[in-house]
This record gives structure tokens, C-alpha cells and sequence, in this order.
């Protein structure tokens, strides 16, 4: 940090305060007037702490005649402090939790108005957007688990709470948001999507925007340009990115779980339409305390289903593959496999046209006011795809739900707004399924098998250039291995221009044990910037950002580090990648060497025979805690496990290396030495 000589701050500034503020200590106060409302029989049987946390109640200026008034908890992903106005006093990390502190107000003022007691808490996020080629991201997917966890602690530190509601907006904190949700088991749970930003009215979305650096190296655009666009891209404060990335995706599994009202996915954020969310929110889960209905009765094995038929639908991030089981999970329910999700793709069609899947590239809040999620649903259950008996947290079951929507007001004025506003036909944004098809919609998901990932990866074959498919749907690609150990060494390839048509890219140890799972939207965007840039694949078994395109497959996996057969490819290995879109079914395969050419097969036996890569090596700046955490869920399924910890799985590996370390350890045998901590 560079210091300019005119602000540099002396000791006696840091030490040394105005005298004034000494004469006004004081060390007794009034206190709260008044008396809590309690009884003989709760002095008697309650617990010492429901009796002081009345105290605190008083303390903190709740009047207490209404101490007693059912209690409900808020938590949030808030970040950053604004004032009153708006403007910034403190910045938070991103967009996505800027304005949520308005959302929990909207909540907790109507529950007040409801004779309840709102309290509120928060676990901030971090972004993945910030986050892309820094070290940063080597705590991106670690920090959900986290989150998930604190989140679950302070929802158990109120043990007097009466229903949970969750207000988040991101990649992490939204999902970590739901797993803590779907624990509450018996209680209502309701959460309240943090919706979406505005496009800019001239300049480039937050997903493209991301690739000004890249752009640059190439000479595509000037410094100015960058600087201008950069600028404008997140055109309002607050929501979630415009693309259906992992935060919009997100949003609408929520709703489609029956965890959100109907209609409030990817709502724009400051706006009447967006407020309203939270104020309903709060009289919802008032209702279902009324009602008697418990999380448990929301999400259900059906629940889930529909949330995968949604996702499949609206072609979500590639990142609720990880997330969705781990909300399974957290509920107490099994967790989907990739078979699973690979027969839903294939009976489900692709029904939203929206960024970056195209072909016309909609923003995520023009999806909103399209219809969003109801309206796909209303498609989806004519098809015959849905459950709709299944409870949500309105109360109804979603067939109900849908009934309602059909004909609400709110559906006709929000599409004849869109129309308004932007000349846009809601039924461009969300078709029919015999208008996707003619329009060339296809599904999302396929996971690809082969030599090089034996237990599975995954694409978004949509993504992948148009132009590359072939008559009979098919992408097909054969091309020599670049092999990369870190993102930066990728990045700076392909920003030197030596990344050639027709190569594949093959980056190495950024799987859970490498890097934490790692992001690598740095490297697809940066890709675009490539006038050949549909010409070149990459295989990982990192994972991909929602908003990426191109023949791009991830998860792939063992990883390299668990032994994987990716961590054996060689520079110059010929690699050959068949995406089936129609069966939804794909191959990517070592199938040469040097000016060698052999089956699949024979690829098996010679990555088989070689040995690991030499060079093979987590990132240099691993975190101990994420070194942990990716300890801990390869005990707990690993990445098609959905990346969960599992207490059962976790403590009965401990016991049996704790017993077989016994067996083998000496009376005399000195302790490891201690290390100094990452």
C-alpha cells in the first residue's frame, strides 16, 4: 500500500481522543419501564435462559407488555451498511447482498404489525465474481458448508423461535441459506430470494463484462471501453447478476421446492414488486405456524424432483448439481445421483430462453416479468411433469398455487409491462414446448463417461456452439491436450495467444483436494475473447460458473488428485469429446499419442499403465481449511454426494482410523510434530 506523505497518520492520532467525551461516562441507566409478562409457573418450570432473553428483549427496547408475543428469526446474507438514503457507508462484497437489509425491514415490520416478535441475524457471503482467478476462490464452495452450519447455530441459539425466514440472493450464501432452512424440520421455514439487477441501458451485462482484461490482450477493445463498461454493468445496487447463473438458478430452485411464494424468483431488487416478496413472506410462515405445516412438509422427495424438472427447464448452472443433493441432505432426504438428473434432462424440455443459453439471450429480470418460474411451471404441469400435490409454503399445494397464478392479475399487467418497456413477447422468453422445439431449444445436462472421467463429468450441452453440432445433433471434437497445473497458467496462455484452434485444454488440480473445487470462469471467458474460441474445449475437474459457454466439461472425476485418470494426460495426447445432445449422452476419451491413433479402450490400458503426472499439486496457497473441508467431503460422497459433510460417514472413517492407528502405534511412539497453520 502506497502512502501519500499529506495522509499519513501519526501515533498520537491513533492514541489520543477529544476530551469531551471522557465528562459524559456514566455507569448506571433507568432501564426499561415496565415489568415482564411472566407467571408462578414460568418462574417455576422455564429455562433460566427463555427468562433472561426476556431481559434482553426489554433491554434492547421491545415493549414489554408484548414480550410474549410468538418469536421469529430473520436471517440474512446482509452485507455492507448503507444509510438512510442509500448511499454507501460501508461496502459489502457484492451487489447480490446490498440491498437484503431491506428485505429483513419489509419482513420484521409486518410481523411486528402481526402481534409477533421479528428477530434478526446475518451470516454475510462472499462472490464468486470477485473472487475469479484469486486465491479467493479457494474458499468459494468451502464457505457453504460454513455458512450452512453458523446458519443452523443461530437458528438453534433462538430456542424460543416459532419459524425461520431466510432472506439470500448468491451463489453461496443462497444455497447455504437452504440447506440451513431445510433443517428446521418440524418449524415453517420460508425463504425470500434477494432477486435480480438491472441491465445497464447501454454497455455490457456482469457476465461479459467479466472479460474486459482478456479482451483487451487481444486488442479488442479499447482501455476507455473497458473503463466505461466496467463501470455500468451492475446498473442498480442490488440482486444477483442478469444471467442465469448459480444465483439466479438458485432463486428459482427455491421457488421451486415450495421454500419461496410463487412468483418471487429473480425479482428486481429495490423495486415495490421486490419489498412486497418479503412482507407476504412474513405473513406466509405466520400461516404456516397457524396451520400447523413444518419444513418437513415442504420439502419432500417430490419437492426435490420438481426442483430438478425446473432446473432442467430453465437450463440452470451446472452448480446445482452440487447444491440441490446437498439440500436433500440437509432434509434428511436421499440425495439425487447423476442418473437421476441425467432421466430427468431427458424427459424434460428446455423452456426459457434466457442468458447465456440463448438463442436470444434474455436477461434474468425480462425472465421475471415473462412469468418466471409459475409460468414455466404452467407448462410443465400440462406436460405432465410436475407433482402438484405437494405442499408449499403459501399453505396450498402448488396445483393450487398454479390455479391461482393463472389468473392473477399480476401475470397479465407484469407481461404487458415487459412489452412496454422492452417490445418483448413473454412467450419469446418462456415457450411452449412445441415452440422450443421448433426453435431449437434443447436440453441442458448431459454427463459425459469415457477413459478420462470413469466416474462421470458433466457439460452444458447447450452451451455449445451452434455452428459445431452436427446433422444428427452431435458435437464432435478431436484435438491435442494443453495441459495446465494452475488457472493463471491457462489464463496467461491463452492471453499470449498460444492456445491454437482446434486444442483442448486440460486443467489439472482443481478438483476439492486441489483447489477447493475452484470456479474457472476466468478461463471460459477468456476464451471467448479467441477468435477461434468455439474451436477450443476444456476439460477440469474444477467446476464452471453458470454463465459459461463452449464445449466446457467439469467435475470431472476421480479428480487428479484422488488418482484420476485426467491427472495422467500428457501434452500433445490426442483427446477425443462426443456430446450426444439428443440421448443426452457424451464420451471424452484418450484415444492418441503423438501420431498414434487407438480405440477407447486401448486409451484405458495405457492411461492404466502410466503413472500420475509428476507435477500433479494442489494450489500453492491452499487454506488448511479448505485442505479440511475436502477431507472431509470425499468422506461424505464427494462431488456427486453434493460436496455435504456426513456426520455418520465422517465420525465411522475417524473410528476406524483412530482403531487401526491403535493397532499399529507404539506405547513410546512420539506425537507429529506441529506445523504452522495456512
Amino acid at each position: 500500500m502506497t502512502i501519500d506523505p499529506a495522509n499519513a497518520l501519526t501515533a498520537a492520532q491513533v492514541l489520543e481522543s477529544e476530551a469531551s467525551i471522557f465528562h459524559g461516562s456514566r455507569t448506571h441507566a433507568p432501564g426499561p419501564q415496565g415489568a415482564l409478562p411472566i407467571t408462578p409457573e414460568m418462574l417455576l418450570t422455564q429455562p433460566s435462559g427463555n427468562l433472561f432473553g426476556l431481559s434482553q428483549n426489554a433491554g434492547m427496547g421491545w415493549e414489554p407488555a408484548r414480550l410474549r408475543d410468538p418469536e421469529f428469526l430473520i436471517l440474512s446474507t446482509h452485507g455492507g451498511m448503507r444509510a438512510q438514503d442509500g448511499t454507501p457507508i460501508a461496502l459489502g462484497f457484492h451487489t447480490g447482498h446490498w440491498e437484503v437489509g431491506l428485505l429483513v425491514a419489509e419482513a420484521a415490520r409486518e410481523l411486528r404489525s402481526r402481534h409477533s416478535i421479528p428477530f434478526a441475524g446475518a451470516c454475510t457471503d462472499p462472490c464468486d465474481g470477485r473472487t475469479q482467478g484469486t486465491d479467493g476462490m479457494l474458499d468459494s464452495l468451502p464457505y457453504r458448508n460454513d455458512a450452512a452450519i453458523v446458519l443452523r447455530r443461530l437458528m438453534r441459539s433462538l430456542p424460543t423461535r416459532k419459524g425461520v425466514i431466510g432472506v439470500a440472493t448468491c451463489d453461496k450464501g443462497l444455497p447455504a441459506m437452504m440447506m440451513a432452512l431445510a433443517s428446521s424440520g418440524p418449524l415453517p421455514s420460508i425463504l425470500v430470494p434477494g432477486g435480480v439487477t438491472l441491465l445497464p441501458e447501454s454497455g455490457e451485462d456482469a457476465g461479459k463484462v467479466q472479460s474486459i482484461g482478456a479482451r483487451y490482450a487481444q486488442a479488442q477493445i479499447t482501455l476507455e471501453y473497458a473503463a466505461e463498461v466496467g463501470c455500468r454493468a451492475c446498473a442498480t445496487p442490488g440482486g444477483g447478476c442478469q444471467f442465469l447463473g448459480t444465483a439466479a438458478t438458485s432463486q428459482v430452485v427455491a421457488e421451486a421446492l415450495g421454500l419461496s411464494l410463487p412468483h418471487a424468483a429473480l425479482a428486481p431488487s429495490g423495486q415495490p414488486v421486490w419489498l412486497d416478496a418479503a412482507s407476504r413472506s412474513a405473513r406466509a410462515i405466520l400461516r404456516m405456524a397457524q396451520l400447523g405445516i413444518g419444513t418437513r412438509d415442504v420439502l419432500t422427495d417430490a419437492a426435490i424432483r420438481n426442483a430438478m424438472v425446473l432446473h432442467a427447464a430453465f437450463g440452470g448452472s451446472t452448480n446445482l448439481l452440487l447444491h440441490v443433493p446437498a439440500i436433500a441432505h440437509a432434509a434428511g432426504l436421499g440425495r439425487p445421483v447423476a442418473a437421476d438428473w441425467a432421466a430427468i434432462n431427458r424427459a424434460v424440455p428446455r423452456l426459457v430462453d434466457a442468458l447465456p443459453n440463448g438463442p436470444n439471450n434474455f436477461a434474468t429480470v425480462q425472465v421475471f416479468l415473462a412469468g418466471g418460474v409459475p409460468e414455466v411451471m404452467l407448462h410443465l404441469r400440462s406436460a405432465g411433469l410436475l407433482d402438484c400435490r405437494v405442499r408449499t409454503v403459501t399453505g396450498e399445494t402448488l396445483d393450487e398455487n398454479l390455479n391461482w397464478w393463472e389468473q392473477s392479475e399480476r401475470r397479465g399487467v407484469l407481461k404487458a409491462r415487459l412489452r412496454t418497456l422492452d417490445h418483448i413477447d413473454a412467450d419469446d422468453v418462456i415457450l411452449s414446448p412445441d415452440r422450443a422445439r421448433a426453435r431449437g431449444l434443447t436440453a441442458t445436462v448431459c454427463f459425459p463417461a469415457g477413459n478420462l472421467a470413469p466416474q462421470g463429468s458433466v457439460i452444458k450441452s447447450t452451451s455449445i456452439d451452434p455452428s459445431l453440432i452436427d446433422a444428427d445433433n452431435t458435437y464432435r471434437h478431436i484435438g491435442p491436450a494443453r495441459v495446465f497445473i494452475t488457472e493463471a497458467a491457462a489464463i496467461d496462455a491463452i492471453k499470449r495467444g498460444t492456445v491454437s484452434h482446434g486444442d483442448v485444454i486440460v486443467l489439472l488440480c482443481g478438483g476439492p483436494a486441489g483447489a477447493g473445487m475452484q470456479e474457472i470462469y476466468q478461463v471460459t471467458s477468456a476464451l471467448k475473447s479467441l477468435p477461434f474460441c468455439k474451436h477450443v474445449a476444456v476439460l477440469t475437474d474444477a467446476r464452471f460458473s453458470g454463465v459459461s459457454t463452449g464445449a466446457c466439461i467439469g467435475h470431472i472425476s476421480p479428480e487428479a488428485l484422488a488418482g484420476g485418470a485426467i491427472g495422467r494426460v500428457q501434452e500433445g495426447d490426442t483427446i477425443e469429446i462426443v456430446i450426444d445432445r439428443n440421448a443426452l449422452h457424451g464420451t471424452v476419451d484418450l484415444v492418441g499419442e503423438g501420431d498414434e491413433r487407438f480405440s477407447a479402450a486401448e486409451g484405458a490400458l495405457r492411461l492404466a499403465a502410466r503413472m500420475p503426472r509428476q507435477d500433479l499439486a494442489p494450489h500453492p496457497s491452499l487454506p488448511d481449511d479448505t485442505r479440511l473441508w475436502a477431507a472431509l467431503v470425499q468422506a461424505s460422497g464427494g462431488v456427486w454426494g453434493g460436496c455435504v459433510y456426513d456426520a455418520d460417514a465422517i465420525i465411522a472413517q475417524l473410528a476406524g482410523g483412530a482403531a487401526a492407528q491403535d493397532s499399529l502405534r507404539s506405547p513410546l511412539q512420539p506425537l507429529a510434530p506441529e506445523r504452522s497453520p495456512r
